[in-house]
């Protein structure tokens, strides 16, 4: 007897308490949803009630990829990750879908599940130009990981927290080292060069001979820097079968001749790692050599006469991982902080960065320290370990710490 089936002869005051989605999905105890729906994403005619077994409203998934070198990330003969994105089967997307999941936190999520294996990877693979992998994975989950409806936390049983995150990553991953575009292209001829180029139609059909279906590519100043594959899926991200699919509303936006294919080791221009995803913004101000608190860096944490990790994005201590990096932008007789969550200020006592801070602190520096109200003297209940993250106060606790500043 399925699962289903026993929640349905349940007496009405327990079965209540079923989630809808798990009896529309036979859901298999300790795992994701279970699927027998053969309905493939973005082709049903009429309505799909159970999205845990079928992605909706986002039901084209692109695997998109980036080809950064200046400065290069990543191997040289390799390109990297930049993201798996649900589009709404007609070139629209949602972003951001639920502020509750939005962690600051991806390096130890996955490190607490036991996957060092996908997190090594990523630290290969999924590189950010700006050397904040952490903060561009958390974009990635934020933005678009929280929009994928079969990685909601309901159509899980026996779900432990936060580990649709690490299906998120692994899926992403996973079709990744199936789509090497380094090797589909050299296969055609098409190469780094620094003065030869390429026309979007050679280009095209180098990269779509594999799947049978095309591809978008993006340039910037001529050079090429980004793919899009796109997926239909049947069935669940996290087990169904991924179909290419042809280009939604979105197209390729490179010229149709004198295509750059640069090779990383030289020249290029700076990609966005949000190139084709976010609001432009204003060029982020670069740090000044030996003045502290000025354009970007990271917030390096001495305790006990040593420095020990970092404050990453969302304003916590962490000691292990990979630090954030902060804009800090001339404010009043100081300067205010800003992460990729958000501007920084000290609320209720807490160090706290978020997109939902309107009035941020104004902070100021004496001798390479943030001070606070005068003060470089911040303090924590105890040094974190481990995937532990610590509030930051200006209120006296147990351990004291003051906040640096690296310049990037």
């Amino acid at each position: 007897m399925s699962l289903s089936s026993t929640i349905r002869q349940l007496p009405k005051t327990l079965s209540s308490f079923i989630p809808a989605a798990l009896i529309a999905s036979n859901t298999v105890l300790g795992g994701p949803a279970t699927c027998s729906n053969t309905q493939l994403s973005c082709q049903n005619t009429t309505a799909v009630a159970d999205t845990c077994c079928f992605n909706a409203p986002g039901g084209l998934l692109l695997l998109t990829q980036f080809w950064d070198t200046n400065p290069p990330t990543g191997p040289t003969n390799s390109w990297t990750v930049h993201g798996l994105w649900p589009d709404n089967c007609d070139g629209t997307y949602e972003q951001y879908c639920d502020p509750s999941r939005e962690y600051t936190n991806i390096t130890s999520i996955i490190t607490a599940a036991g996957r060092t294996d996908l997190l090594d990877y990523m630290n290969t693979y999924w590189k950010d130009y700006q050397g904040d992998d952490e903060s561009f994975w958390e974009h990635e989950w934020d933005k678009h990981g929280t929009c994928i409806s079969t990685l909601e936390p309901s159509c899980y049983t026996d779900y432990q927290p936060q580990e649709e995150v690490v299906a998120y990553f692994q899926k992403t991953v996973d079709l990744f080292k199936t789509l090497d575009s380094y090797a589909f292209l050299s296969a055609a001829g098409i190469v780094p060069s620094t003065t030869k180029t390429y026309t979007a139609a050679e280009i095209s059909a180098a990269l779509a001979k594999p799947r049978g279906v095309q591809v978008s590519i993006h340039c910037r100043n001529g050079e090429m820097d980004e793919i899009w594959y796109y997926y239909n899926v049947r069935g669940s991200v996290q087990t169904g079968d991924f179909v290419p699919s042809e280009p939604d509303g979105s197209k390729s936006d490179c010229p149709a001749t004198g295509i750059k294919y640069v090779p990383k080791v030289s020249g290029g221009t700076p990609p966005s790692t949000t190139l084709s995803t976010v609001t432009s913004n204003p060029p982020s101000p670069t740090s000044v050599p030996g003045v502290p608190f000025s354009g970007r860096g990271t917030l390096p944490v001495t305790s006990n006469g040593h420095v020990n990790g970092c404050i990453i994005s969302g304003g916590t201590w962490y000691t292990t991982g990979t630090c954030a990096t902060f804009t800090a932008a001339p404010s009043g007789s100081g300067f205010t902080l800003t992460s990729s969550k958000g501007k920084c200020a000290v609320s209720n006592n807490v160090l706290t960065c978020s997109s939902t801070i309107t009035a941020p602190t104004i902070f100021s520096t004496t001798d390479g320290k943030l001070l606070y109200n005068g003060s470089s003297s911040f303090y924590t209940s105890s040094v974190p370990t481990g995937s532990i993250q610590a509030s930051v106060s200006v209120v006296q606790q147990a351990t004291g710490l003051t906040i640096g500043w690296k310049g990037s």
